[in-house]
């Protein structure tokens, strides 16, 4: 089965479930949160979701997210996903400017990603849902864009569609976001922009226009995935 999902829609809600796996292994979470902290004072252990379930029908997915810890999320990637009924899911833009590059951001030393190489993205929290209990993934998208880059809705605009990829415990929301800039552009602004903050979430900006650039090394599993098919796509429309 594919790990890539196409959807006109996707439906996300926040509802009640009891994590057991997060319950039965506390011990262990806790120890991996004090070295955790050990290593990146910055980090807070706020209140975030994850994904208890994912289902889809036709071009619609729906997502059931549930509320947690960050400590209880990040051992649950440490430990390698151990538990399978539930993700780490999250939404996230696929930065593209107007001359074709992808924007992906290094994270910075002081972050729990040190290194790696993204698109700009976050864990959901409660201030992304709404009163009715939906939970808005394109707003956060938006949200998390302006407040790592910089570039605000004067420049970004949300392309249709959405890409899931599932790899892993991972479950990418990926959106393709439009720039009305060239690569160089939209470049010098986050530069700006980052260079303006005392601890910028940021540490770089990588441009990347081809399969070949792709760094397999320093970017999350599903992004290499994500990558080679959406270059894939826009080669074969160019054929």
């Amino acid at each position: 089965m594919s790990p890539i999902r196409q959807a006109a829609r996707v439906e996300a809600r926040l509802e009640p479930f009891r994590w057991a796996w997060a319950e039965e292994n506390a011990g262990q979470i806790a120890e991996n949160w004090a070295r955790r902290s050990a290593r990146a004072s910055s980090i807070f252990d706020g209140r975030v979701l994850m994904v208890a379930g994912f289902e889809a029908e036709g071009d619609l997915v729906r997502a059931r997210f549930f509320e947690t810890s960050y400590s209880r999320l990040i051992a649950h990637v440490d430990f390698g996903f151990p538990d399978t009924t539930v993700a780490n899911g999250f939404a996230m833009g696929a930065l593209r400017s107007r001359d074709g590059a992808y924007l992906l951001g290094l994270m910075a030393a002081h972050t729990a990603n040190a290194g790696r190489l993204y698109f700009p993205a976050g864990t959901p929290d409660l201030s992304d849902v709404r009163p009715d209990g939906q939970v808005d993934l394109a707003s956060s998208i938006l949200r998390e864009i302006e407040e790592e880059t910089g570039l605000g809705a004067d420049v970004c605009r949300l392309e249709p569609g959405w890409t899931i990829v599932r790899h892993g415990g991972r479950l990418a929301f990926l959106r393709g976001v439009s720039l009305a800039l060239d690569a160089e552009e939209a470049l010098a602004r986050i530069t700006r922009h980052l260079d303006a903050q005392d601890e910028p979430e940021l540490a770089a900006i990588h441009l990347l226009r081809s399969v070949e650039e792709i760094d397999e090394a320093r970017m999350p599993s599903f992004l290499p995935v994500y990558l080679r098919w959406v270059l894939g796509e826009a080669a074969s429309a160019q054929r």
